[in-house]
């Protein structure tokens, strides 16, 4: 008995069709979020109320663009400092009054 062997075209259709599979479903959706999350750290800036990756709404109450770390006002009297990727979204302005 003979193995039954696909023509090379027919291979190479197979390979296109899985490249265009995983760009549309794995890499085209990781880098709109990349692009995403750059454009939410160069927005960020003094004053700024943000929601970080563990659950905590603050005020930015320090920033510097060479430092990867960000002081969060929490309240009048508590500060944290936090690595600026985790800061997961932007709050509209006077969400921290309205909570």
């Amino acid at each position: 008995m003979e193995a039954q062997q696909g023509s090379p075209l027919s291979m190479l259709f197979i390979f296109a069709i899985f490249g265009l599979i995983f760009y549309f479903m794995i890499y085209r959706p990781q880098a709109k979020r990349n692009k995403a999350h750059k454009q939410l750290m160069s927005e960020l800036a003094k004053g700024t109320e943000v929601l970080t990756s563990g659950g905590i709404i603050g005020k930015i109450s320090k920033i510097s663009a060479e430092s990867d770390y960000v002081v969060i006002a929490l309240n009048d009297t508590t500060e944290i400092t936090i690595k600026r990727d985790f800061i997961v979204a932007v709050l509209p302005k006077g969400s921290l009054k309205s909570i």
